[in-house]
């Protein structure tokens, strides 16, 4: 012990060492530092899973908390794995599992919570109140586990044994993101559309060179669970090259009129990770500071029916859009996401880039499939081996039994059938154990076809695990097959432009925006994509078209509009309905980067009616100019639209439809041009446009064509007739199932059609063979004739030439639409 003369004097048994406090912390900090990157924070690049997450649903896995199972208390889920696998508090495991479960942080929610799993402005209630089982996309992530395709590693106690990775069907960590804050790095990862991140991820299994341009034609941007709009896709290319980038999200809001006399801004789409709480209360702030103006009112209209409304009422005398420009500036309605794709590999922290982070998985993904087929090889082998031995013994059973009957013990039996029937000693075990019931020829029939089927797929598997190529497409199309099981379509918007304001307001009274009015074309595909590009101010269509039309290949053109950035366009619906909207914020797409699928479905860009309508775009119109367009429909009604003096209103009825009678065509119609319209039962009628007066908004329109009984308008268009105009028409069976029928095609010169007047039958365009009763398709319109399938890519159309009533050629692929070509 210490005495006053000897202070460093210990008792007996004790030992006391100096130690230097700098180095002691110093070790301490790394260590530290260590188990939290490792353990705690990052994620791992292969499956996308911090270390709790990966337990929670392996735990749950062997729960059996499967999808078709019911839910549990979370409190059992917590204790589980808390018990047996996470040797920290259940706080942290209850705080992981309630982020696996919510829709409005993961692209892909990973386990089906019953309860009050929390918002984003409320936590979840505790976990005695919650239950929870699997979600199916779950199964997805640790199928596999049971055929050796992960390695197993101790737990906390050495008393069990976890997996270092789950196997992953799917891209998890750019599906769903990541975010989490280790010492010295963190991490933040945007969530991404998984058909998108799939389709990458096959195109570099099948194509390792290729480049970032490349994986971002699938993979165009972040989509985010909430929705809303990505603008300026600049810092999302930074991300996807170096790791680390910005981008700004928008929330998306439209000006309605919420009473007679007044105005709102209705938000049905927030940023990321941003509340409606935390925009009202920043509102507020913002009203009493004096930094907004014109706000009445703001009320929160969110339900679990209609999804998130935030109405935010707009004072008398104030311009919607002058407010909402202020509300993008001061609260959160505008808000940024900083992207650092800091995660594991190789058991180390590394930034990666879109590419980086693909081939990280593909890696793991071959690594699996390659160990399951190996693992699956194995016991195939062994069973052929067992069934072999038992085909042996059935064959020639009455001395298998002799020879067990003379035997004194097991072993002596074992060794006995080893030594007479050549069997090896496991062949032998399994005979010894075999059940009498077994002994049967319907036994000796199955075993033979078992033997026949076994060595079948054993040769499958050799030649898989022969062939690099073949793992490859194994992969390829496992991920297929999980993209279109739990695929859903993009819900974020993408635009290189500050997002437009959908506003009831005429142009001149929307406030300037920073971008100019450039001259621009809008391209409506037959698919129903559109999409801007955008050309110079002194470049005449003329000159610039033609770039366009040599450099790409895109779905077949339903309407093309030459316009500017800022003009008002419309979009004329198959109800009859004209949607206004300003082609500024719709994807600009370089002239020579036209690819198929480019753009958006317009069905996400403007509001159309309710899905039970079936309400869908028919085609564009420019509201600026003052040419009239014209309107076909299915009952052969024929309206030419005066131009100007529009309702203002965001939509309006264009045309007054009779009862079952729907929109076929809309087209600019000035002086000098033709109608056209095609019938089912291939008749054909075009007559001058002068012959059809200009009507307003309102009118019902008058008789095109005049159809016999049953009969229906399935093409209506507007021509130049001096210009090299093409009729295409292809036949079917009306008894045929949509793109099951053998069609054929047909393309002729509009010249072999004579032209009548209007309110006529038209002539013949299309002869009928047997098994043909109606044509399922039509278009004219300038050569050539672009034909598509239901996918978009293109089909192979008869050569232009045939006479009027000739009966067309036969097709080797079906036709989904046809329109003209870029």
């Amino acid at each position: 012990m210490t005495t006053p003369e000897n202070p460093t004097a210990t008792a007996p048994g004790e030992r006391i060492e100096d130690v230097d406090v700098s180095v002691e912390m110093q070790g301490s900090f790394l260590e530290y530092a260590y188990s939290v990157i490792y353990s705690r924070a990052l994620p791992d690049a292969r499956d996308g899973l911090k270390p709790v997450q990966r337990r929670i649903l392996y735990q749950m896995t062997e729960m059996g908390l499967r999808p078709d199972r019911g839910h549990v208390k979370s409190a059992r889920v917590v204790g589980d794995v808390m018990g047996k696998l996470h040797p920290h508090g259940d706080a942290s495991i209850y705080d992981a599992m309630v982020r696996l479960t919510q829709d409005f942080i993961l692209r892909v929610p990973l386990i089906d919570g019953h309860g009050n799993f929390g918002s984003l402005d409320d936590g979840p209630a505790a976990p005695r109140y919650t239950e929870a089982r699997l979600h199916a996309a779950a199964l997805a992530m640790t199928d596999g586990l049971d055929e050796d395709v992960v390695n197993f590693v101790p737990n906390y106690d050495n008393q069990l044994t976890q997996p270092e990775v789950l196997p992953a069907a799917f891209p998890n960590l750019l599906v769903n993101g990541a975010s989490g804050i280790a010492v010295g790095m963190a991490t933040n990862m945007a969530p991404h559309n998984l058909v998108e991140v799939v389709g990458a991820a096959r195109h570099l299994l099948h194509n390792p060179r290729a480049t970032l341009d490349d994986l971002m034609a699938f993979v165009p941007g972040p989509d985010l669970p909430t929705g809303g709009t990505i603008s300026g896709l600049a810092g999302v290319r930074d991300a996807y090259a170096t790791g680390r980038g910005q981008f700004k999200t928008r929330a998306k809001v439209a000006v309605e009129a919420i009473s007679a006399r007044k105005q709102g801004l209705v938000v049905t789409e927030l940023p990321y990770l941003v509340g409606p709480e935390k925009v009202i209360e920043k509102i507020k702030d913002g009203v009493t500071s004096k930094k907004l103006s014109g706000i009445s009112d703001v009320t929160d209209l969110t339900d679990r029916r209609h999804g998130l409304r935030l109405v935010i009422g707009i004072k008398t005398g104030f311009s919607p859009d002058a407010v909402l420009e202020q509300l993008y500036r001061f609260t959160p309605l505008e808000d940024s996401f900083n992207i650092n794709n800091v995660a594991l590999v190789d058991g180390g922290p590394r930034t990666l880039g879109l590419r980086e982070l693909l081939q990280v998985y593909i890696d793991h993904r071959l690594s699996v499939v390659t160990r399951r087929s190996q693992y699956r090889l194995a016991r195939k082998k062994e069973r052929l081996h067992l069934v072999e031995g038992l085909l042996i013994a059935i064959l020639d059973i009455d001395e298998v039994i002799q020879v067990i009957r003379a035997s004194d013990d097991s072993e002596t039996a074992r060794t006995r059938l080893i030594e007479v029937f050549d069997l090896s000693q496991v062949q032998a075990e399994y005979i010894l154990e075999l059940r009498l019931r077994r002994l049967t020829k319907f036994s000796l029939i199955e075993l033979e076809a078992e033997r026949d089927q076994l060595r079948n797929e054993i040769a499958a598997l050799e030649a898989i695990l022969a062939s690099p190529k073949r793992i490859r497409q194994v992969v390829s199309d496992e991920l297929e097959e999980v993209a279109e099981r739990f695929g859903t379509p993009r819900r974020t918007l993408l635009t290189e432009a500050r997002p437009s304001i959908a506003t009831t307001t005429s142009r001149k009274n929307t406030p300037v925006l920073e971008l100019a009015d450039t001259p621009c074309r809008v391209y409506l595909s037959t698919t129903g994509r559109i999409l801007r590009v955008d050309v110079a101010p002194d470049a005449p269509e003329s000159i610039a078209a033609p770039a366009v039309r040599r450099r790409t290949k895109h779905d077949a053109i339903r309407s093309m509009i030459v316009t500017s950035s800022r003009t008002e366009l419309g979009a004329v619906t198959n109800l009859g309905r004209l949607i206004r909207f300003s082609p500024i914020d719709l994807p600009n797409v370089p002239e020579n980067s036209i690819q198929l699928g480019a753009g958006v479905k317009i069905s996400e860009y403007i509001a159309l009616g309710n899905p039970k309508s079936k309400e869908r775009v028919i085609g564009l119109v420019s509201l600026e100019t003052q040419e009239p367009f014209a309107i076909g429909t299915r009952f052969g009604v024929v309206k030419r639209v005066t131009p100007g003096n529009y309702p203002n209103r965001p939509d309006f009825e264009v045309i007054s439809l009779k009862a079952g009678d729907s929109v076929v065509g809309v087209d600019s119609a000035p002086d000098g041009t033709e109608f056209v319209f095609v019938t089912n039962e291939a008749q054909l009628l075009r007559f001058f446009s002068s012959t059809v007066r200009p009507q307003g908004a309102s009118a019902a329109g008058m008789a095109g064509i005049n159809l016999g009984a049953g009969a229906e308008v399935i093409f209506f268009g507007a021509v130049d007739a001096a210009s090299d105009v093409v009729v295409a028409t292809i036949s079917g069976s009306s008894q045929a199932l949509t793109g099951m029928d053998v069609s054929r095609a047909k393309v002729s010169a509009l010249d072999e059609f004579p032209a009548k007047g209007r309110a006529t039958g038209g002539v013949r365009a299309h002869s009928f063979l047997k098994g043909e009763d109606q044509l399922t398709l039509a278009w004219a319109g300038p050569a050539p004739a672009h034909a598509v399938g239901s996918d978009g890519a293109v089909r192979k159309l008869p050569e232009s030439g045939a006479k009027r009533d000739a009966s067309g050629t036969l097709l080797d692929a079906a036709v989904a639409s046809i329109g003209s070509s870029l």
